[in-house]
């Protein structure tokens, strides 16, 4: 339970919540005692999962309220109330840097004061032998006086001596600044992670954004370790050489090939910046539509759905004003296939990332159950075919019900049947989005696709499905029959043009990150694969999908025997659900 306004803890009255973030929420409170305000940064009920944790809390927080330096928020005080562990920090009336980044560009002298609190700061608790973990503008505090201060110094350090779900997930930082190696879960962090991010943080001043960002955290992390950076002068040409050449060397990939020392990073970037003959402002570059998006401070990235590229219906046929129809039967068929074109195009891919049906009462129900069955090949999607007579018949149909979701169903399936599959997905499209509560339409519509192994079609429909029930209110076999879909269509090529991963990872965040790996796999990306992996036995250890993919990988790297040991298991546990004891026998099969 949060603490509420007035309530005393300790000695310390509660005046107002200040933040939340993914450790810990931050109070203003008052000491009567020294008659002043502090800050209060509770940490997150989970870390009590861990019974040794408060005896570690308290050792680290000892470490970190030694520093003493005028660039870093002392800390005064740590405590434990109603098992919530929480620590007493100097209350900083202000802004963050974040705030004011988002306010407009920095002035040159505002960014040489960065420069010399932070790095001053660094340096400072780097000789004590303590880093920081989570360097972001979030973290730095503008006081009314000008003076800045690094925040949250340790945490990310006292969060780490937990053992709870939660410090598993908390130490990786913020992806938009987290190091390569800290991304990787390396253990032997040294200062160099903490100039890395710091580098991060002024090449977003002096480009103008960020060097990588994406739609999830996941992608931004696998940018973090295996993109090359952007130059900064390709961002912004206003960038001096100089000092592109300090932030190419400050976010080397590699520690080894950083600056020694945060310290002689400074000295270099200040060099740099005064070579450079010129007065320097940071630049505020506008991002592209799809990459634009505003992020919580310490919530994570905000994510958001690319748009969609043009169906091939739709950019065959402009769209038209309605009008009568009056057209001979072959231009009733061709427009008809641009209007449901059209429509998948509105509303993306599989309509998944925009659904947000509100929950409906608990029905007692009975999900069907799946006989998948073998057809012949399909040709490569986009193949030009012939309308056949049941596409023909669909057509027909629709256009005598163009609201009518099971005609477009119908149509959707006959397409799929003659080898037209995207046709047969956009038309899916229109259809689920005919039927927005439609709970038995979606399990239909799984369970038809599911019999032709079309696992995304099947995925997106079990998914829709899902969500009509209240929060963790889906039938175990609804549930079941979901995880087989997803873990399915990831082996599909074009499995992120109809199924984002997103959705998924908001749902069900194991399975979107299984997903992604799998689909890394399939598409001759091992590294991205394994990295994938290993966050889910971070979040989930015995997530029977994760064994799968883990044996599918170890076979991809030629660890043949470790494979048939995971697969074996798996093939023999009677707990398993059927389709993963299934999936494991005839992966088993399959090696020699």
């Amino acid at each position: 339970m949060p603490f509420a306004v007035g309530e005393n803890v300790g000695p310390y009255r509660i005046m107002e919540q200040l933040g939340q973030g993914g450790m810990a929420t931050v109070y203003k409170a008052y000491h009567a005692a020294l008659d002043r305000y502090v800050a209060l940064k509770v940490l997150h009920p989970a870390f009590n999962e861990d019974k040794t944790f408060e005896m570690r809390f308290q050792r680290e927080a000892r470490v970190v309220a030694k520093l003493e330096h005028p660039n870093i928020v002392p800390v005064y005080d740590y405590a434990e109330h109603e098992r919530r562990p929480y620590l007493v920090m100097k209350f900083i009336e202000g802004e963050t840097l974040k705030a004011r980044i988002q306010r407009g560009p920095l002035s040159s002298q505002e960014i040489r004061q960065v420069v010399d609190s932070v790095g001053s700061a660094l340096s400072y608790a780097h000789k004590q032998g303590i880093l920081h973990r989570d360097i972001k503008p979030s973290n730095v505090l503008i006081a009314t006086d000008e003076v800045m201060y690094l925040a949250d110094f340790g945490l990310a350090r006292i969060a780490e001596a937990g053992e709870s779900t939660l410090s598993s997930d908390a130490i990786m930082g913020t992806p938009q600044y987290i190091s390569p190696e800290q991304a990787m879960g390396k253990k032997d962090l040294d200062a160099g992670t903490d100039q890395y991010s710091f580098g991060v943080m002024l090449y977003e001043l002096v480009v103008g954004q960020v060097p990588f960002n994406a739609d999830t955290p996941f992608s931004i992390i696998h940018d973090h370790i295996y993109s090359p950076l952007p130059m900064p002068r390709a961002v912004n040409p206003k960038v001096p050489e100089s000092v592109e050449r300090v932030l190419l060397k400050t976010l080397s990939k590699e520690r080894a090939d950083r600056y020694s020392s945060v310290e002689v990073m400074i000295a270099a970037f200040k060099d740099a910046w005064d070579a450079a003959g010129v007065p320097m402002r940071g630049t505020a570059i506008p991002l592209p539509r799809s990459e634009a998006r505003t992020v919580a401070p310490n919530a994570g990235p905000a994510r958001t759905v690319d748009q969609p590229e043009k169906t091939e219906a739709a950019q065959k046929v402009p769209a038209r004003k309605r009008g009568p129809w009056a057209f001979i039967a072959g231009l009733v068929v061709v427009l008809l296939c641009a209007l449901v074109g059209l429509a998948a195009f509105r509303n993306g891919n599989l309509g998944l990332s925009r659904l947000k049906p509100k929950p409906t009462a608990v029905v007692p129900e009975v999900v069907p159950t799946r006989t998948p069955r073998k057809l012949p090949s399909q040709p490569p999607p986009g193949t030009p075919t012939a309308l056949s007579p049941a596409v023909s018949a669909a057509l027909d149909q629709v256009t005598k019900n163009p609201d009518d979701p099971n005609a477009l169903l119908a149509l959707s399936l006959a397409y799929w049947d003659a080898g037209a599959r995207r046709q047969a997905l956009e038309t899916l499209n229109a259809a689920a989005d005919k039927a927005p509560q439609d709970r038995k339409f979606f399990l239909k519509a799984a369970l038809e696709f599911s019999s032709r192994e079309a696992w995304a079609a099947a995925s997106a429909m079990d998914l829709r499905a899902v969500r009509t029930y209240p929060l963790n209110g889906a039938p175990a076999d609804l549930m079941d029959n979901l995880r087989e879909a997803v873990y399915r269509a990831a082996s599909d090529a074009d499995i992120v043009t109809y199924l984002p991963f997103d959705s998924v990872e908001r749902f069900n965040q194991p399975l979107g990150l299984v997903a992604r790996g799998r689909s890394a796999l399939y598409n001759g990306k091992l590294e991205e694969a394994r990295l994938m992996l290993d966050q889910v036995k971070r979040l989930k250890p015995d997530f029977p999908e994760a064994i799968l993919l883990e044996a599918e990988i170890l076979i991809k790297e030629g660890r043949i025997d470790e494979a048939r040991q995971l697969l074996t298991v798996l093939a023999s546990d009677l707990g398993m659900s059927d389709w993963i004891r299934a999936e494991a026998e005839a992966i088993l099969k399959t090696i020699p």
